[in-house]
């Protein structure tokens, strides 16, 4: 193994890694992409759950207040 490095082979080393920051970046960026839209249907699926329960229990305490009412 070499302790030394010439300039030619740092530049060619430079480039290597330049290439294949260049490549991550753009994963990373289509990684982002998808897992946003992800995140943003999960929120969506969870703002519907908590109308849906919301209007289950108003559902069950007006019923429990009419049975109430009506039994007076």
């Amino acid at each position: 193994m070499r302790s030394t490095w010439t300039d030619s082979r740092l530049d060619d080393f430079k480039k290597d890694v330049d290439a294949r920051l260049d490549d991550l970046s753009s994963r990373v960026g289509e990684m982002d992409t998808r897992l946003t839209g992800r995140i943003d249907s999960l929120q969506q699926t969870m703002i519907q759950g908590f109308i849906a329960l919301t209007v289950a229990m108003l559902t069950g305490f007006l019923g429990l207040a009419a049975a109430i009412i009506t039994k007076l």
